[in-house]
């Protein structure tokens, strides 16, 4: 495990160790502008130069307690940006600390950031920002060792006008009139946990809370908040089962904050303030596992972090793993299989989409010279759970698994690790069943592409009457139409629904008298549930179902969570009815569309400039 392959930071030189970040928020200019005064400590004697990652930032001056430092940006690379060069004015020797302090202003294209108009808002009366750094975007707001091995603590003083609040991945210390502006004031912010800085994150907008806990406030724009605070109830239960599995939460606050629709994620595990998508509002609290997969990063992750994004599974197999322990705890072991089941699946999805001799792929992959954000896929949450799935059943059931991840959780803590570190504190924990580790093909886990060697085993009871539905369509002929109806349904959860649906997805034919007749008894045009609506728009466009087309383009362009914009683009592009129609809707919504989103989708529907 070398250094960081999406990073120019040399962490083994030097090390930033806390930050302290004072900044305006420019709505006008779509910049944040400020200072970041690194604490950075020398990790080798006669240390006379650092070097930081940076994206379209400028640097105005540099100095290193108070001396003005000689700067200078190395050559841009296509998405990991420059390097800049910092030189010391004086010696570092080893262990020696020193405050780097860089004036900055972010570029209004920031691949970090994304500005809403008012008119684009909710309440349309006020601007909005969210910032989103994982991968590796925190360098497209200030100059940071952007890698995941280097963690730190922060404070924060951010100005924003005065009729907007701003929120912090940290503990919220507060809010005074900004001395130097009389329209603003400026928020404080403290994090003293030490933190990967893709975990720094921030949002300015016209937000309102609802406490829906004893650590929780729900946060989102009026419109959103009495609806959120309803579907996120469970999250303090939520929490404490994680609690109980993982050990104690050691980040006090758990806030909640619903973000506009173009957030392209389902959610993201910043600390102390999980960001979410709208589109979990269902109304009836079934996508809530989202919730209990950002909790889980709380420990996984969040505490033990991977050390470069190759080794993106050891975040998100935990936490996928963590988040059905919660679910199996809430709701019984039969759904924490049938969810474990549903996730196999994707993961073949996901296979099927990048071809099996694809090294994205593999666990661990080699990102030398990629794009994380082009990497990513369900690969490292769906084949990481199944591994550690795999192992629980071999190893002796959930409880002898759990004291694993328990003392693995308590054993690297604060820390980043690789795949080898996991892997030998597993050896050593299970040192009485080295017999049985031995048996498992640690190699093709890891490094081979498609699908893993092994398939766990699972319970099949509440998958059953999924498949059997599915069943019932697939064979049906035309003639044996007449005997659907809505009463089909009657018994089924919408969970049940989605993994029907995706059953339906995963079959190379199905025709379309079949959805149309689909349509006529079950009605899915009038669901709402974003998973249920996703699946059933791409069965259509599948079928080639021309009337679907107008609701797929409205579904990919009223929302912008990358998980269902880019298949209904890509489905929407492939079909050559509505090819053309999917090119104009995406230039027309590029500009008002997430960075990350349009360069994706961009690449997706061949239009990257």
């Amino acid at each position: 495990a070398g250094d960081d392959p999406c990073s120019f930071a040399s962490p083994s030189c030097c090390l930033t160790r806390h930050l302290h970040l004072r900044c305006r928020v420019d709505f006008a200019a779509r910049a944040l502008r400020g200072t970041a005064a690194f604490t950075v400590r020398a990790e080798r004697g006669a240390l006379r130069c650092l070097v930081l990652d940076t994206k379209d930032v400028q640097v105005f001056k540099v100095t290193v307690n108070g001396q003005d430092a000689k700067f200078v940006f190395g050559e841009k690379h296509s998405f990991k940006g420059s390097p800049l060069e910092i030189t010391l004015p004086f010696e570092l020797r080893r262990g020696q600390e020193a405050i780097v302090e860089i004036s900055f202003e972010s570029s209004p294209t920031s691949s970090a950031l994304q500005w809403f108009t008012p008119e684009q808002t909710s309440g349309k009366k006020h601007p909005f920002l969210f910032s989103q750094c994982q991968a590796t975007h925190c360098r497209a707001i200030f100059p940071c060792q952007d890698t995941p091995a280097v963690k730190l603590t922060y404070y924060a003083e951010v100005s924003v006008p005065k009729e907007l609040v701003a929120l912090m991945s940290a503990t919220r210390e507060g809010e005074v009139p900004d001395p130097e502006d009389s329209s603003r004031k400026i928020y404080h912010f403290s994090q003293n946990v030490p933190i990967p800085c893709y975990l720094i994150a921030l949002v300015v907008g016209a937000l309102e809370s609802r406490k829906i806990g004893p650590r929780t406030l729900v946060w989102a724009e009026k419109e959103l908040v009495d609806k959120s605070a309803y579907e996120f109830a469970e999250t303090e239960a939520m929490l404490k089962t994680a609690e109980d599995l993982a050990g104690p939460y050691v980040w006090g606050q758990y806030d909640l904050l619903v973000l506009p629709p173009s957030f392209p994620y389902g959610g993201m595990e910043n600390p102390c303030l999980t960001f979410v998508t709208p589109t979990l509002l269902a109304g009836d609290r079934s996508l809530s596992n989202v919730i209990a997969h950002e909790i889980s990063h709380s420990w996984t992750g969040n505490l033990v972090t991977n050390k470069t994004w190759e080794h993106f599974w050891l975040n998100e197999g935990h936490t996928v793993y963590l988040e059905r322990r919660i679910g199996g705890r809430l709701f019984g072991e039969q759904f924490r299989h049938f969810k474990a089941l549903g996730g196999w699946r994707e993961l073949q999805n996901t296979i099927n989409t990048f071809g099996d001799k694809n090294p994205v792929t593999n666990l661990v992959p080699n990102l030398s010279e990629v794009d994380p954000d082009e990497a990513y896929s369900s690969v490292p949450y769906e084949k990481g759970f199944a591994l550690l799935f795999y192992l629980e059943q071999l190893l002796g059931g959930p409880d002898v698994f759990m004291g694993f991840l328990k003392a693995y959780i308590q054993q690297f803590a604060y820390k980043s690790i690789v795949t080898e570190d996991w892997k030998k504190f597993l050896y050593s924990y299970f040192k009485d069943k080295v017999d049985l580790l031995d048996k498992v093909d640690w190699n093709s886990w890891f490094n081979a592409p498609g699908m893993p060697p092994v398939k766990p085993t699972y319970d099949m009871t509440l998958a059953n009457a999924c498949v059997a539905l599915s069943q019932r369509w697939i064979q049906a002929k035309e003639s044996d139409l007449c005997s659907f109806s809505s009463a089909d349904l009657k018994e089924m959860s919408s969970h049940q629904l989605i993994e029907f649906l995706a059953l339906l997805l995963s079959e190379p034919h199905f025709p379309l008298s079949h959805v149309k007749r689909m349509q006529q008894v079950y009605d899915f045009n009038a669901i709402n549930n974003s998973e249920i609506r996703f699946r059933w728009l791409r069965l259509c466009l599948k079928s080639k179902w021309e009337e679907a087309i107008p609701l797929a383009l409205k579904m990919a362009t009223d929302q912008g969570r990358m998980k269902f914009t880019r298949p209904l683009f890509r489905d929407l592009y492939n079909f050559d009815k509505s090819q053309d129609l999917a090119v104009k809707a995406f230039l027309e919504h590029r500009a008002s569309m997430h960075p990350v989103t349009s360069m994706l989708v961009g690449k997706d529907l061949k239009q990257d400039q």
